[in-house]
């Protein structure tokens, strides 16, 4: 039987009066694989540097192997005092440790030890964080989101180094195949308590799951049997005074058993605030390319997004994926090809680096924009304190400035701001960095209800493949050419081994091709008719008039007060932008139809 490296029982920590652990617990042996689960703020990295040493508990019994080397990765590593990044590594390292071994690590993450660590993007500074804990081989290591800020390349290298390792690991991560692939115990932090599961996490969820229905049954029963002593102690006390005093303390030990029993907390009923249907093409882009001095990002890519399409754009760090996101969204102009972009959209993007969020403002004027205590939600006015707990923020966070909200905080509020606002087109660059489970289900739930067209950047796997409808990554030994998957993650890699597998080894030619069968009289070629080249010409001016006459309509129907001093003329107008909306949705269609027919005839030619 292994022995036990690191143990904590009946763990205690309050911060600023606030209980965070009330009797957490956890034990690692040699080669154990542990995930920690739990929600944002239910204290997982403040256990995990209680068992480093990192944090003293209040109370609670601490055990860690006099012998054991421990090694713990947060998730804001400290670079402060080191001139380079091999320095950096190296410091990690006790004596008698491979000083070789840190090499090796920066350059299997791509880094050459001679990087100012200042200086470092935030996936240079977790790669490099990485290759300091790893390099001394510890017998347990404690990684807090560990492929936050992470490309795929370097998340796959991790989970095969960590694979063939027989270090002990206690895993906080959001990234579900990450956990599934290496866990092989999980443990649920809920309520400032551990629940121990001897499941790995692709099991886990389903027992969570079931566990909770259980306990939200027994609370049902628990509220009405105490309502029905309640009602007994104002209307029931009789003379009989022994029965009424057992029956007293009976109530009060349910009063204390409900106090006790926390209300596991749960988002509102949310929904992204959608504004109306854009046209049917949202996206097209023919040819476009882009260079960064000699350096090519995008190369003759053509991509066409529809309205309702989901798109994932995936590729390691520096393959231009934010890059290819601005261009295709008018932001940034390619050098060659055009993008031409729809009609009535309404963009809303969610960015990487939260950089919308200014250090010094404070939770609730972020939401309101700095409009007392009111925020807007699809143009609908809300108190901000009932729409900060729709996202599990409690009231005395409202002036808490964003500088002191935890990296899923932001993230969560980020969605807030993002949610509230109406859009038709939702951009994501790396949204789930730092969300916990939970909010990745929201998120996801969100995304799927969402009417509109989503354009999204990740490196979680599981995230693409429950989500997008396809997956537009680098071609495989073709600098700035892109190639577009149908389907998720999953069905990328399936695509790109299949292709793999088909391909001739170097030095080997191509398999020759079967003998072709008889040729066939060639069917006459297909031509545009002349009233089909005229709509082709004309329809664009018809829908730019309809386009012109819609927004008229609804800027009339902006006016709040229109119904009550007209409400004939309301009905009319209401009735002429419905009848509009549709027109320009029919000839939208049919021009759609006749653009890829010469499309399909041109590139036949």
């Amino acid at each position: 039987m292994a022995s036990l490296l690191v143990s904590l029982q009946d763990i205690h920590l309050t911060f600023g009066g606030t209980p965070l652990l009330t009797g957490a617990s956890l034990s690692v042996a040699g080669g154990e694989r542990i995930c920690l689960v739990g929600r944002n703020g239910s204290g997982k990295s403040s256990l995990l540097k209680i068992a480093a040493g990192e944090l003293a508990a209040d109370r609670g019994e601490v055990f860690r192997h006099p012998g054991a080397t421990i090694r713990y990765l947060p998730q804001e590593p400290d670079f402060g005092g080191f001139q380079s990044t091999l320095d950096y590594v190296e410091a990690g390292l006790a004596p008698g440790d491979d000083p070789y071994r840190a090499r090796y690590l920066l350059e299997a993450l791509e880094l050459t030890g001679t990087e100012t660590p200042a200086r470092l993007s935030g996936g240079e500074g977790r790669r490099a964080a990485l290759a300091r804990v790893l390099a001394p081989r510890p017998d347990v290591l404690l990684l807090d989101e560990p492929t936050n800020h992470l490309d795929l390349p370097a998340i796959e290298w991790l989970e095969r180094e960590l694979q063939q390792s027989n270090t002990a690991l206690v895993l906080i991560s959001h990234d579900r195949r990450f956990l599934s692939t290496l866990s092989r115990r999980t443990i649920w932090l809920s309520a400032g308590r551990t629940r121990e599961f001897a499941v790995p996490f692709g099991a886990f969820e389903a027992v969570r799951d079931q566990l909770i229905e259980e306990e939200l049954e027994a609370a049902h029963k628990l509220e009405r049997k105490l309502v029905r002593e309640e009602d007994w102690l104002r209307h029931g006390v009789s003379g009989r005074r022994k029965r009424n005093q057992g029956r007293l303390r009976a109530l009060h030990e349910l009063r204390r058993a409900k106090h006790e029993t926390p209300a596991a907390a749960t988002f509102g009923a949310l929904s992204i605030s959608q504004s109306t249907n854009s046209g049917q093409l949202v996206i097209e882009a023919k040819d476009i390319s882009k260079s960064f001095g000699t350096t090519p990002v995008v190369l003759d890519l053509s991509v066409r997004l529809m309205r309702g399409d989901r798109l994932g754009i995936v590729g390691p760090n520096g393959a231009g994926k934010t890059t290819l996101l601005k261009m295709l969204t008018g932001q940034l102009s390619p050098d060659s090809g055009t993008v031409r972009l729809g009609t009535s959209l309404e963009v809303e993007w969610l960015d990487q680096k939260r950089a919308e969020l200014a250090p010094t403002t404070t939770l609730s004027d972020a939401l309101t924009e700095g409009r007392g205590d009111t925020v807007f939600v699809a143009g609908r006015p809300r108190h901000v304190m009932s729409y900060m707990k729709d996202f599990l923020f409690a009231p005395e966070q409202a002036r808490t400035s964003v500088s002191l909200l935890s990296g899923g905080e932001r993230g969560r509020l980020m969605l807030a701001r993002a949610f509230a606002k109406p859009s038709n087109l939702l951009v994501l660059d790396e949204p789930t960095n730092d969300l916990d489970l939970e909010t990745l289900d929201l998120l996801e739930d969100l995304i799927a209800n969402y009417e509109g067209t989503v354009l999204l950047v990740s490196h979680d796997r599981d995230f693409l493949d429950r989500t997008v409808t396809s997956t537009l990554a680098p071609t495989p030994g073709k600098p700035g050419s892109w190639t577009e998957y149908p389907g998720g993650f999953s069905e990328m890699e399936r695509a790109t081994a299949a292709a793999a597998a088909t391909s001739p080894a170097p030095g080997k030619s191509p398999a020759p091709a079967p003998a072709a069968s008889p040729a066939r009289p060639a069917s006459p070629r297909r031509k545009l008719s002349f009233k089909e080249k005229h709509a082709l010409e004309t329809l664009p001016a018809r829908l730019a008039e309809l386009a012109h006459l819609i927004s008229d309509l609804r800027g009339r129907l902006g006016d709040p007060a229109l119904y009550a001093r007209d409400p004939r003329t309301f009905a009319a107008v209401t009735s002429a932008l419905t009848e509009a909306e549709a027109e320009h949705e029919r000839i939208e269609e049919e021009w759609l139809r006749l653009a890829l027919l010469q499309e399909e005839i041109e590139s036949a030619t």
